[in-house]
């Protein structure tokens, strides 16, 4: 089974400083039949105008993911981390028994645009912690890169959940394939350009959603950056 989302078929919010895409029911937005996908609870993609941000705010029981596609995301923990995210880097934070956080725009005139992602953990109540790295455009490039999963491998951002994402830069004849084992669920969330997943086409925003499918092909890429998941069910 694959099933194509459309960008605009997502729900949509306009607070003013921000404006975010919701690709599951969040906040306002809610929808019974996309609650989630998998473990896949969240994939907001969001926009934040200069000198705003998210004040401090709380979580717990959450793997969360930063993605961050344009600007700088300046981000505050009650860890004690203090960080900026820019493009290429991954940022995990494991909420566990609780842990709060802001996140800001400080650029006086540039858009932070980055992708907000929620995995539902397999184990809760562990003590919160946190994990930023570097994946450059070239390791992304004509492939897909590891950048999360349960046991770090490759490089990867540390998981506390049985999902694996990848990033992956595809243009012109460049391909790459993702083996699916049986019962496992993909994701595919094209960032930007265009793409084709088991020869179905997508453009920006679009998602496809596999079940009982044992491989993701992607080809017929244009300037595309696309991640994909594979997922409990």
């Amino acid at each position: 089974m694959l099933h194509i989302r459309r960008s605009d078929a997502r729900g949509y919010a306009d607070h003013g400083w921000l404006k975010s895409f919701h690709s599951f029911s969040f906040a306002d937005y809610f929808d019974p039949a996309w609650m989630g996908w998998g473990n896949l609870r969240v994939i907001n993609e969001d926009r934040i105008a200069p000198g705003t941000g998210f004040g401090t705010h709380g979580h717990r029981d959450m793997e969360i993911i930063s993605y961050v596609l344009q600007g700088n995301l300046a981000h505050q923990d009650s860890m004690g981390n203090v960080k900026g995210i820019p493009p290429g880097d991954v940022q995990r934070m494991s909420a566990g028994s609780g842990v709060r956080h802001s996140e800001f725009n400080h650029a006086p005139d540039q858009t932070t645009h980055f992708l907000q992602i929620w995995i539902e953990p397999n184990v809760t109540g562990i003590p919160p912690s946190y994990e930023q790295k570097t994946f450059v455009a070239e390791d992304k490039r004509g492939c897909l890169r590891l950048v999360a999963s349960p046991d770090g491998a490759d490089g990867s951002v540390q998981i506390h959940a049985d999902a694996s994402l990848y990033a992956g830069l595809l243009d012109g004849a460049e391909s790459a394939e993702l083996a699916l084992a049986p019962g496992r669920k993909g994701y595919v969330h094209l960032v930007r350009g265009e793409l084709a997943v088991n020869g179905q086409a997508l453009k920006a925003g679009d998602a496809a959603v596999l079940a009982d499918e044992s491989q993701i092909a992607l080809t017929q890429g244009r300037d595309a950056e696309v991640l994909v998941f594979d997922l409990a069910a």
